[in-house]
């Protein structure tokens, strides 16, 4: 099955909410390493990385309940960029996890971070910044989803890393 397909069933039929799964909690999602993820050489080709990365996203999203909340509003994520660094191949069958955590937002993006492990290796980072859009075309504002799903207040301070990143690709709020 591609990724693709898990995706759309993913976000259509998602798994069931963690009670208790707080906005800044990670969300792990398990997964296998498919023939079709694979390139000529025989590792998980870089573009399926960021494929298996929105299942994860759809996954947190799950985990927070937030799908149907999204979906009454109208509201869905897009992503406004993202930046991967790997340390290590996926091949053919093995088993891995991609951990999914907010690291907070801007007015205008929301900030996460992806790491895929294999057992205790770290095979690869992903930073990514999304943002939700309505199906009018208008952007949300990151703290109306933060407050959506229970998150009243600020963002915490983002990794100076993430911070230097946002602000090097311009996606970073600007002021007026």
């Amino acid at each position: 099955m591609t990724r693709q397909v898990r995706l759309a069933l993913a976000a259509r039929f998602p798994r069931p909410a963690v009670p208790g799964q707080g906005l800044f909690d990670p969300s792990v999602s398990r997964m296998r390493v498919t023939p079709a993820d694979l390139d000529v050489y025989l590792h998980v080709n870089n573009g399926v990385y960021l494929q298996m990365m929105d299942q994860a996203r759809t996954n947190l999203l799950a985990d927070l309940g937030a799908l149907p909340l999204l979906a009454e509003r109208g509201w869905y994520p897009v992503v406004a960029a993202s930046t991967m660094s790997y340390r290590r191949s996926l091949r053919l069958g093995e088993r891995f996890t991609i951990t999914t955590t907010v690291l907070g937002w801007d007015p205008r993006v929301v900030y996460l971070e992806q790491v895929f492990a294999r057992g205790d290796a770290h095979v690869a980072r992903g930073v990514v910044a999304g943002r939700f859009l309505a199906r009018s075309g208008a952007r949300v504002p990151a703290h109306d989803v933060a407050a959506l799903l229970g998150h009243e207040g600020p963002s915490p301070d983002l990794p100076d890393d993430v911070a230097a990143w946002a602000r090097a690709f311009d996606v970073a709020h600007r002021e007026p």
